[in-house]
């Protein structure tokens, strides 16, 4: 995102905004946190928002904006609210929440129902225009880092053919609109209810990976899973649903990682990517070695990405 010769992104933003928001009432307050974008705290038409500046080259990871934006607006009540949106600079403006961080121990713990029951209302919102498959973003990121000369992790192979067999075992399966960055870092409490932010990787993808997503990021045990599933599903798991978000754990590792390789070619942000693809490839590996692996292939097929019609969201 580039403005005029001397004119900050910034500024160039602000400017872009103005005809639909007005001058700002407050100076930007750069907002600590994030590996992707910039984002500032601002006064603008009587509300406290936040202004979102894209990374850059963002589009190689996989990054829609204008379904950001469509996924966060559909989320109301769980994601911020959209205030405004530039799409030249693809720049979004939304609500400022104030709450407190949620720490990973709460969401295995006390608040992993509410969490579920937000992620089945998000599922049940209405379609996204663009899709989100693990597998394809995975292909996408190997292309673009061997184009930028970003060597591939050590054991690459290895766990694409892990990641096939995978993709076999699940089959074809139903789709729904997903947040699929459940970090810890991306949920916070605003004293009544837990909120969801940064939605820049929604699209239309299988609820299993959110769901997986979600404990393979906090480190859910078998325990916790089991809770989700039960949260989620309103019923107790089967075999075969336990067994898809267990393997969907391993994609949803092996997504990050390969995420994080990319952004050693591209990003400009001060952040050791290096040590971040590594974190998430022994992830893989864990879950490749657990003796259950051959198992949770057997077990899996495909099941319904929903729970049943009339049980209620968040």
């Amino acid at each position: 995102m580039s403005g005029a010769a001397g004119v900050t992104p910034l500024a160039a933003a602000i400017d872009a905004l103005r005809p639909v928001l007005g001058e700002p009432e407050s100076e930007p307050e750069r907002l600590e946190g994030g590996i992707t974008n910039r984002n500032y705290r601002l006064r603008w038409a009587g509300r406290d928002c936040v202004l979102r500046l894209p990374g850059k080259e963002t589009a190689l990871l996989g990054i829609d904006r204008a379904t950001e934006r469509d996924a966060t607006r559909a989320a109301r009540g769980i994601a911020p609210d959209v205030i405004a949106f530039e799409p030249r600079l693809e720049c979004l403006v939304t609500s400022f929440i104030v709450g407190r961080p949620v720490g990973a121990e709460e969401l295995r713990g006390p608040l992993l129902e509410q969490v579920a029951a937000a992620l089945r209302s998000v599922h049940s919102g209405p379609p996204l225009g663009y899709a989100f498959s693990p597998w394809q973003r995975v292909a996408r990121y190997r292309a673009t880092a061997l184009r930028r000369g970003a060597p591939l992790p050590a054991g690459f192979e290895e766990v694409s053919a892990a990641a096939a067999r995978i993709s076999a075992a699940l089959g074809t399966r139903a789709s729904a609109p997903c947040h699929n960055d459940l970090l810890m870092a991306n949920f916070m409490h605003d004293g009544e209810r837990v909120r969801l932010l940064d939605w820049e990787y929604a699209g239309q993808g299988d609820p299993f990976f959110d769901l997986a997503n979600l404990a393979s990021d906090n480190d859910f045990d078998e325990a916790c899973e089991e809770r989700l599933l039960q949260a989620y599903l309103d019923a107790p798991p089967r075999a075969d649903q336990l067994a898809a978000l267990r393997l969907m754990r391993v994609m949803a590792a092996f997504w990050e990682a390969m995420w994080a390789v990319v952004q050693s070619a591209v990003s400009e942000l001060d952040f050791d990517f290096g040590a971040y693809a590594a974190a998430h490839l022994a992830r893989v590996r864990e879950r490749l070695a657990d003796p259950c692996f051959e198992a949770w292939l057997r077990d899996a097929r495909p099941v319904p990405a929903l729970p049943p019609e009339g049980r209620g969201g968040a």
